[in-house]
């Protein structure tokens, strides 16, 4: 069966009659579990949960068009009776998850649904892949991207662990120019033969040690997008790891080692001269000469001046373009036509000279240690559920810009811990509360805290699940929070 598989390289190899188990009736496994069927597999799908809503309808549609379905916790507990040629898994399932730890025992391939995706591509003409992963970064990085790739008038879209499931992507029947694709550490670590045109690692810290093992599982599983890379390999220099991932990389003949700086570009990278985001790599006499490719007032859009992170996202947004032959033109129309998503670094309101900043997307130390130290004097409303993360290192670098903390969630404790040691003489406000008028009194604090000139920054450093549904859910508390203050409620 290895051998067979083996060919099944493209939409029109020969799929049919391939004994396929899908796991989990996600978004990816139902658009898995569809486009196998389409093609003629056998496919059996596996959730550990009985579905209702819109998983019971997801379920429905596969009955319907011919896959045998599996539910409950004894489901997924081990292979299935039958032979079974391949599994196909959701992102989230983890190796040692016990079917899919009983599958590589027994020597069944397992691939993500971005693998299955890439060898859903069409045999000829198929739409290159500029891939990006990151610990922070990613989403906002492939929506610059595709911003950018629309503006040079091509046919684009974001996919992958953001925007369209790769796989209704790849299979579309209006196909693209190029696809951006976000993908996770989860995701890479079950692809093998991914070979995208450009990608990108933005940053690698520490996150999801639990599910890989180890920071050096992480890293390697990040480090997998640069494998077999055809134009650019593009790498952070301000993040050493990065590097040496693409050095590490089999990559493609020809394939270039680009980086991106917010220092002044050398050859072979793009960085910033003044406030131009300028390009010493994708230039015929790079070594004389740049491209200027937009300005930090294209990135603002007449607000406030842009973040470092978020400079540094638009730089590697512009190579991956670049990469691609995107003309400087469109990489400037791109930015400036960009409007982030929510909960990054948004504006909230500016009460009585003091800027309320929504960056709840902060879930991590690295992420929220780059909204930090963007601002010189900050009130921090950190706190929620760390996982397991170390706050240390976040809160000696963020130290000389904190005017003031308000800590909420689980594990506030082990933030004010680290305060202690690090930030002794800054004050720290404890709320003891998670209903549902938190945040107005967090909002009140930090508030009395600060000082005209001051940013009130809800960067929380901390998943949202232990008070709020998820991360949107808490930066919209914030943001109706302010807006009644500012309202005099």
């Amino acid at each position: 069966m290895s051998e067979r598989l083996a060919t099944l390289t493209h939409s029109d190899a020969n799929w049919a009659g391939l004994r396929v188990v899908v796991t989990g009736l996600g978004v990816s496994g139902f658009a898995a579990a569809d486009a196998l069927l389409e093609r003629g597999a056998d496919v059996l799908v596996v959730d550990g949960a009985q579905p209702d809503g819109i998983l019971a309808e997801r379920a429905n549609i596969l009955d319907i068009l011919g896959a045998r379905l599996a539910f409950g916790p004894d489901a997924v507990v081990r292979m299935p009776d039958t032979p079974v040629d391949l599994v196909v898994t959701s992102p989230g399932w983890r190796p040692d998850q016990p079917l899919l730890a009983a599958a590589a025992a027994s020597g069944v391939p397992v691939w993500g649904e971005v693998e299955l995706a890439w060898r859903m591509r069409p045999e000829h003409g198929g739409a290159p892949w500029l891939a990006v992963t990151g610990t922070n970064g990613k989403t906002t990085t492939v929506q610059m991207l595709t911003s950018i790739l629309q503006a040079a008038g091509l046919r684009a879209c974001s996919a992958g662990n953001v925007g369209t499931p790769i796989l209704e992507a790849v299979v579309h029947p209006d196909p693209f120019d190029v696809i951006a694709v976000e993908l996770s550490s989860f995701q890479l670590h079950w692809s093998h033969s991914l070979a995208p045109q450009a990608s990108v690692c933005l940053n690698v810290a520490p996150d999801h040690v639990d599910w890989h093992g180890s920071l050096e599982e992480y890293a390697l599983a990040k480090g997998k997008v640069y494998a077999n890379t055809e134009v650019a390999c593009i790498y952070n220099v301000q993040d050493e790891r990065t590097r040496r991932l693409v050095e590490d990389a089999d990559v493609q003949e020809g394939c270039r080692a680009i980086g991106f700086t917010l220092d002044l570009p050398a050859v072979s990278q793009v960085g910033l001269v003044g406030d131009v985001l300028a390009d010493r790599a994708f230039v015929e006499q790079r070594r004389t000469a740049a491209a200027e490719l937009a300005t930090l007032d294209d990135l603002s859009n007449g607000g406030p001046p842009p973040a470092p992170h978020l400079v540094a996202n638009a730089l590697a947004a512009a190579a991956l373009a670049r990469a691609h032959g995107v003309p400087a033109g469109a990489v400037r129309a791109g930015l400036r036509a960009f409007v982030p998503e929510p909960h990054r670094i948004a504006e909230a309101a500016t009460i009585d000279g003091i800027r309320f900043v929504d960056d709840s997307k902060a879930t991590n130390p690295h992420a929220a240690r780059a909204s930090l130290t963007a601002y010189e004097h900050v009130v921090w409303v950190a706190g929620g559920l760390l996982k397991g993360a170390d706050v240390d290192d976040l809160v000696a670098a963020a130290a000389e810009h904190l005017r003031a903390v308000v800590l909420i969630g689980q594990d506030r404790a082990l933030i004010a811990q680290a305060l202690a040691r690090h930030a002794p003489d800054v004050p720290v406000v404890d709320i003891d509360r998670t209903d549902t008028g938190a945040m107005d009194e967090v909002v009140k604090q930090a508030r009395a805290l600060a000082r005209a000139g001051d940013v009130v920054l809800l960067a929380p450093a901390a998943a949202s699940m232990d008070m709020f549904t998820d991360y949107g859910a808490r930066g919209d508390a914030f943001v109706g929070a302010v807006d009644r203050l500012a309202a005099g409620e």
